[in-house]
């Protein structure tokens, strides 16, 4: 698995966000197979089921339910667990990670995992489209951003070895 994902320089840019591994990345690549499909990359998160299911009834209008669970489901559990990795084992500076832990002071641990995986999807799906590699860290300049993800990049290369 390594090796294949070693292989694809999408899924090394994938695996620049914290907690995403190369499961995450390749069943995500897999999954997407072409970027263009969506016109929006929110709409992503939709596609996996990441979103709050609605539904109407004559007397209550728009009701928010649990999320939609459409999809593959396997994608979403990689993306489940992407988030919480990032939520509870990543110990630098984040913006997605301060993001999910305001979530989570709010409204519990498991929304706020799942808020986060919905978010890392739609990042995954931009860094995709756009191109580019990502920066968690707002203080980090760009040749402190470049240094860690070559030191990434070789560590996943020498694991190959």
């Amino acid at each position: 698995m390594v090796k294949l994902v070693a292989g694809h320089e999408l899924c090394r840019r994938f695996m620049q966000i914290p907690g995403v591994g190369p499961i995450a990345a390749l069943s995500f690549m897999t999954a997407i197979d072409d970027p263009s499909r969506f016109k929006r990359s929110r709409d992503v998160a939709a596609y996996f089921g990441l979103t709050s299911r609605r539904w109407q009834s004559g007397s209550s209008i728009d009701v928010q339910g649990r999320i939609s669970k459409a999809g593959d489901a396997d994608v979403r559990r990689a993306l489940y667990e992407a988030a919480s990795a990032l939520l509870t084992r990543f110990k630098r500076k984040d913006k997605v990670k301060t993001w999910g832990q305001t979530i989570e002071r709010r409204a519990g641990h498991r929304k706020a995992v799942v808020a986060v995986a919905r978010k890392l999807a739609v990042i995954m799906h931009a860094m995709w489209i756009d191109g580019t590699f990502y920066c968690g860290d707002p203080t980090a300049s760009a040749a402190d951003v470049a240094a860690h993800a070559v030191r990434k990049d070789r560590r996943l290369l020498g694991a190959l070895a």
